[in-house]
């Protein structure tokens, strides 16, 4: 197919998928009742699986790649506007500033839907008739359950309008400080793909953490849970995204991405003095 080795063409599509899907979103939201954070999620899980289908269609499941970083943009932004406090609003700011940076990434990288991520290609070679379960599940929902949890706080945020609170700017500036070490670390990474004279990225951030731009997204949404209890006081789910998200990386994608990197000569000499996320060690 050449619209799919077409990369404005693919732009094209992503972009109408994805405003059909926030379409769709906003019409599951209105008509399910309950709780605004369960409207909320019925509306995601719907629209998650809306995306899935056209990966199945174009046979890329990156085409859900952007939901990562447009989804806490879509839901999280109109709220605050919805009715604006000096809480909400900052809140937000935090979250357009991460939503710019990591869909920035991605369209930056991205080279068209005739290329998908080597993870999803490696699952799909690994469970073969069990590939469609498997990208449904483990692809498409478990990272929109993940996001949702992770933006819940923010939610419920928006929905009591806490009274502004300095505390919650540690919160804020841990989630900003995340943000500029994942600007850095993508720029960083960028330049060494172009001029790649090494077999691993090991200059400026690389150059003491291996995943510093895992680390940044991490500490984004601790930030993001710190910013809601120092608004709310301590509740146990106001927490519970940003371990799913911790748990996410530490389980999930930092050993699938070691893995890879073990495959390459000189593995063990590269991670000689390096942490795999903090770039310092604890004596």
């Amino acid at each position: 197919m050449k619209l799919k080795e077409s990369r404005i063409g693919s732009f094209i599509v992503i972009l109408a998928v994805y405003v059909l899907a926030l379409a769709l979103g906003i019409d599951i939201y209105r008509l399910v009742d309950g709780y605004h954070w369960f409207r909320i999620l019925v509306a995601d899980v719907v629209v998650t699986v809306f995306v899935f289908l056209f990966s199945c269609i174009f046979g890329n499941a990156s085409m859900y790649d952007p939901y990562w970083s447009v989804q806490p943009v879509a839901i999280l932004l109109p709220l605050a506007f919805a009715a604006p406090t000096q809480s909400k609003l900052v809140l937000a700011f935090v979250i357009l500033l991460w939503g710019i940076r990591l869909t920035g990434n991605w369209a930056y990288t991205f080279h068209g839907l005739g290329h998908q991520d080597w993870r999803y290609t490696q699952l799909h070679d690994k469970t073969g008739m069990l590939y469609p379960f498997v990208n449904l599940a483990g692809i498409h929902m478990f990272p929109t359950i993940v996001v949702f949890m992770c933006i819940l706080p923010g939610i419920i945020v928006m929905d009591e309008s806490p009274a502004f609170n300095p505390l919650c700017l540690i919160g804020a500036t841990i989630s900003v400080g995340a943000v500029v070490l994942e600007f850095v670390s993508d720029i960083q990474m960028q330049r060494y793909r172009r001029n790649r004279n090494s077999a691993f990225m090991e200059q400026g951030v690389w150059k003491y953490s291996m995943h510093p731009n895992y680390l940044g997204e991490i500490l984004m949404w601790w930030g993001v849970a710190i910013y809601a209890v120092a608004l709310l006081g301590f509740r146990w789910y106001l927490l519970a995204g940003a371990l799913m998200n911790n748990l996410m990386f530490l389980f999930i994608s930092i050993p699938m991405a070691d893995k890879r990197q073990s495959t390459k000569p000189g593995y063990d000499e590269y991670r000689e003095g390096k942490n795999m996320l903090l770039p310092f060690r604890f004596r």
